[in-house]
C-alpha cells in the first residue's frame, strides 16, 4: 500500500481551498496542481442510516426522535442529577423546546438556540422572576450562537446575521442583518457553531455533509472571519462534525470537539478533543482517519493516519461530544481553574447508551490532556434517556449552565459548600 506522507499533506489541505469550486467555499486560494482533484460528482447529501448494516442487531439502531412536547419543569429529571459534593443543579429555564447553544450577554441574558424549533429564545431576570421569550423565529437551523460587544450573532445553517445592542431591544428585536451568507448547503450537519476569538475573529463551523464522504471542498472546516463577515479563511480542515470550540486562556489556541463516523462498530470511533496549534495548516484526518489511529475501510486507503493530526483525547465511541467551555471564572474550587467542560449528547447508535454527561478534561502545563472524570451523571435510566446535555457555559457569577435538549431545558450548576 503506498502511503502520503507529510510532504503530501499539504496537498490535501490545498483541497479545501480551492478558489471558486463551490459557493460556500473561501475565496482567494488557488489549487495546488499536485493536490488530489476536487470531487467533480460529490456523493449526494446522506442521512444517518446511510451505510447502516444490514443486520438486526444494526437495523434496531435509529436516531432518537426526542419526547414531542417540552418536559413541565416539575418533571424534570432534577432529582436524578448527580455532580460531585458541594455542587448543586437547579432548573434555570424549561420550556424551550430543542434547547441548545447557549451564550450570556454583557447584561447577563442568556441566549438559547437550536437547530430543530428555528427560534432564538432569550432568557431574562427581573426582579427575582425568570423569563424565556421568543426572540426570532422560522429562521433556519439557528443553533449557531455568539455575543460580542453588545452584538448578538447568529449562524443559521447558510448564513450569519447579527443584530447590533441586542440587550437594550429585547422587547423590540432589530431585524437580522445579513453578514456571510456562503456556508453552503450541508444538510445533514449543517447545525452551526460560532464564536468570537481572543484575535476579534467571528469563527464558524462548516462540517462535512455525511456520515462518510469526500467532502466537497469548503466543507469539513472551521472557517475564521472579521466581524462584518469579510475575508474569511478555513483554518481548521479535515472535520467531520463539529458542534463545539473554545480558546484555551493560557494561550488562546482554539480547541474543539468532534463527532466521528458511523456504522464502523459499537465501540468505534471515539469523538475526539482537538487542538489547533498551528491556524491554517492542519488536517485532523476526515475522511481518511478517525480518532487518529484508526484508518477509514474505505478512503483510508493509501494513507497513514501520522500524516494528520490526531486529537489530544478520545472521548469515548459515540458519545457526540457537543458544546464544550473552558472554565475561567472562581466560583468553582481551584482545581477546575483552565479546565473544560464538555457536554456529551450520547449515542443513539449504540446498544448500550453510554454519555448524556457533562465531562471535565484537565490539560497539563502544555496544554495537552491529563485526564478526564465526570462531573453530571445520572440521565440514563434503564438504559434510555431522560435528558441529553448539549452545551455549556458560564455565568458571570462562576455558575454553569447546561442545555438539554430532549427535555427543553437549562439547568444551573453552582457550588454551594
Amino acid at each position: 500500500m503506498s502511503v502520503i506522507r507529510p510532504a503530501h499533506l499539504g496537498m490535501l489541505i490545498a483541497v479545501g481551498a480551492s478558489a471558486a469550486m463551490l459557493a460556500g467555499s473561501p475565496a482567494g486560494a488557488q489549487q495546488d496542481p499536485k493536490a488530489p482533484p476536487a470531487v467533480e460528482n460529490p456523493p449526494p447529501a446522506e442521512g444517518p442510516l446511510m451505510g447502516r448494516p444490514e443486520t438486526p442487531g444494526a437495523q434496531a439502531l435509529a436516531p432518537l426522535a426526542p419526547p414531542p412536547l417540552v418536559t413541565p419543569a416539575d418533571k424534570l429529571p432534577i432529582d436524578k442529577i448527580k455532580v460531585p459534593d458541594g455542587f448543586k443543579v437547579e432548573v434555570f429555564a424549561s420550556g424551550i423546546k430543542n434547547a441548545r447553544t447557549l451564550r450570556v450577554g454583557d447584561e447577563g441574558t442568556v441566549f438559547v438556540g437550536n437547530w430543530q424549533a428555528n427560534k432564538v429564545w432569550a432568557i431574562t431576570e427581573k426582579d427575582g422572576k425568570r423569563e424565556a421569550k421568543v426572540l426570532y423565529e422560522d429562521l433556519d437551523w439557528p443553533n449557531g450562537l455568539a455575543f460580542h460587544n453588545g452584538t448578538l450573532y447568529i449562524a443559521e445553517h447558510k448564513k450569519i446575521s447579527k443584530a447590533e445592542n441586542i440587550e437594550a431591544n429585547l422587547d423590540n428585536p432589530p431585524k437580522l442583518v445579513t453578514i456571510y451568507d456562503k456556508l453552503g448547503n450541508p444538510r445533514p450537519h449543517g447545525w452551526r457553531f460560532l464564536g468570537v476569538g481572543p484575535d476579534e475573529k467571528l469563527y464558524v463551523s462548516n462540517s462535512s455533509p455525511c456520515n462518510i464522504c469526500m467532502p466537497e471542498p469548503g466543507f469539513g472546516e472551521i472557517r475564521r472571519m472579521n466581524l462584518d463577515g469579510s475575508g474569511a479563511e478555513a483554518i481548521v480542515r479535515g472535520v467531520r462534525n463539529t458542534v463545539g470550540f473554545d480558546w484555551n486562556p493560557a494561550n488562546n489556541q482554539l480547541y474543539f470537539t468532534d463527532n466521528n463516523r458511523d456504522w464502523l462498530s459499537e465501540d468505534l470511533p471515539n469523538g475526539e478533543l482537538n487542538r489547533v496549534t498551528e491556524p491554517g495548516k492542519q488536517h485532523f484526518g476526515f475522511p481518511f482517519c478517525h480518532q487518529g489511529d484508526l484508518a477509514d475501510p474505505e478512503f483510508g486507503w493509501g494513507y497513514d493516519c501520522k500524516d494528520f493530526t490526531p486529537p489530544i483525547a478520545k472521548l469515548g465511541p459515540h458519545v457526540a461530544p457537543l458544546g464544550m467551555r473552558f472554565y475561567t471564572s472562581d466560583m468553582f474550587p481551584e482545581k477546575y481553574d483552565g479546565a473544560i467542560f464538555i457536554a456529551r449528547h450520547g449515542p443513539w447508535n449504540r446498544t448500550k447508551k453510554i454519555a448524556a454527561d457533562v465531562v471535565v478534561v484537565q490539560l497539563n502545563d502544555e496544554g495537552n490532556f491529563e485526564s478526564m472524570e465526570p462531573f453530571l451523571t445520572g440521565l440514563i435510566e434503564n438504559n434510555k434517556y431522560i435528558g441529553r446535555p448539549v452545551d455549556v457555559t458560564v455565568m458571570h457569577d462562576g455558575s454553569l449552565l447546561v442545555s438539554d435538549d430532549w427535555n427543553g431545558a437549562v439547568y444551573r450548576v453552582s457550588y454551594t459548600k
